[in-house]
């Protein structure tokens, strides 16, 4: 049934048509998070999931502890793809979820707590971050040697 230049059909597709936009400054972040701000804790001992590989044939592991940025694990993303031409396969195993706040400058101490600035993954030792497959192995150990230049935290690349 349509009426004049209205149909039922094209007006429910668009609708409910989602367009998603290209995004160019992709970073991973959690969509939504139970509570906005955490606290710091302390981090101690050795990784204890995600220390062995999964997907790929190679991978990167962390040798010691620290926080990773979102931005420092999309810019050894972006290293190893570049690298690699786009050809393989690439996992990213860690997740920035712990939200860091930090203070305007040249604010005043106290006022509570500063807002959400960006997210950090925690890393332990032995933690895998990256795995890689379908690639050879020149290929693949720089790509990770590449990847682990952005890192803040030393790594050690590791195969099956």
């Amino acid at each position: 049934m349509e009426i004049g230049n209205y149909s039922p059909q094209a007006s429910f597709e668009s609708k409910w048509k989602l367009e998603i936009p290209p995004k160019e400054g992709y970073m991973l972040a959690p969509k939504r998070a139970k509570y906005r701000k955490q606290f710091r804790n302390n981090i101690k001992g050795l990784s204890r999931s995600r220390t062995s590989l999964v997907f790929g044939s190679w991978g990167l592991k962390s040798l010691e502890l620290g926080w990773i940025t979102a931005r420092q694990i999309e810019a050894a993303r972006r290293a190893m793809t570049h690298y690699t031409k786009r050809g393989g396969r690439i996992w990213i195993r860690v997740f920035p979820d712990k939200p860091v706040t930090k203070k305007p400058s040249e604010t005043r101490m106290g006022s509570g707590k500063g807002d959400v600035d960006h997210y950090v993954a925690v890393v332990k030792p032995g933690t895998i971050i990256f795995e890689m497959g379908a690639v050879t192995n020149e290929t693949a150990n720089e790509a990770m040697r590449l990847a682990s230049h952005k890192l803040p935290i030393k790594t050690l690349i590791i195969s099956k």
